[in-house]
C-alpha cells in the first residue's frame, strides 16, 4: 500500500509493516497526513493531525469508526486545545474542576468552539479533549506543535491493547509508523464525563 511518509528504518523492515519512529520522526510523519501508533496511558492508540480531514478519515477507515461518534483530542497543554474549546461556556467552578485533573489520565467533553473540526466533533456540539501527563505523549505533542486525534489502536468493537506485541498485523500494515514506548499504569482507557454536568460518560 502507499503510505504518506515511511520512517528512515523502513528499508530494513517488511514492506508491510510499519518502521518504529522516534518522537520527531513520528512528527514529521503526521506533519505529512501520516497515521501513527503510539502509547497512553492505559492502552495504545492511534493518532493524526486533527485538522487535516484526509488523515482523520483515513484514520478512521483504518479503525472502521463512523465519522459521527466523534474522537478524543490529546495534547501537552491546555493552549493546545484553546483553538477548538469555548472555555467562556463553561462556568467558572466547572473550568476549575477541568483544569485541576489536568495534565493526567481524565478526558473530558467540552464545549467546542466555531474552529472543532466536524470530522472530529461529529455529531456532538461539544468536543472530548485531555491534558496528558504520558511522557510520550507529551514529547509527541510537543513535537508536532498542536493537539493529535486519540482512539484506540483497535478495530471498532474490538478491545484495546496495552502492549506492543497484542498490536494487530493487520492494522499496522495500514500505519506510517508506531512511536516507539509504553503505555502506563492506567489498566483501562482514561474515564471520560462531561464538563458541563460532571456526569461520566465513559468510566
Amino acid at each position: 500500500m502507499h503510505r504518506a511518509w515511511i520512517g528512515r528504518s523502513a528499508a530494513v523492515q517488511s514492506p508491510d509493516m510499519p518502521s518504529e519512529l522516534s518522537i520527531a520522526e513520528a512528527a514529521q510523519a503526521i506533519r505529512q497526513g501520516g497515521v501513527v501508533a503510539y502509547p497512553t496511558e492505559a492502552v495504545w492508540g492511534l493518532g493524526c493531525d486533527p485538522f487535516a480531514e484526509a488523515a482523520v478519515s483515513r484514520l478512521l477507515a483504518i479503525k472502521q469508526r463512523p465519522v459521527e461518534k466523534g474522537l478524543i483530542l490529546i495534547a501537552a497543554n491546555l493552549e493546545q486545545l484553546r483553538p477548538v474549546l469555548e472555555l467562556n461556556a463553561l462556568p467558572t467552578d466547572r473550568l476549575a474542576l477541568v483544569l485541576a485533573s489536568w495534565p493526567g489520565p481524565h478526558s473530558w467533553v467540552m464545549p467546542a468552539s466555531e474552529h472543532a473540526p466536524r470530522w472530529i466533533t461529529g455529531t456532538h456540539s461539544g468536543i472530548a479533549v485531555r491534558v496528558s501527563a504520558h511522557p510520550e505523549v507529551v514529547a509527541l505533542c510537543q513535537a508536532f506543535g498542536g493537539p493529535l486525534v486519540s482512539t484506540s489502536a483497535n478495530l471498532s468493537g474490538q478491545p484495546p491493547v496495552r502492549t506492543r506485541d497484542a498490536l494487530s498485523a493487520g492494522l499496522l500494515a495500514l500505519l506510517d509508523g508506531v512511536v516507539a514506548g509504553e503505555t502506563g499504569a492506567l489498566e483501562r482507557p482514561t474515564p471520560i464525563k462531561d464538563a458541563l454536568s460532571g456526569q461520566p460518560l465513559r468510566e
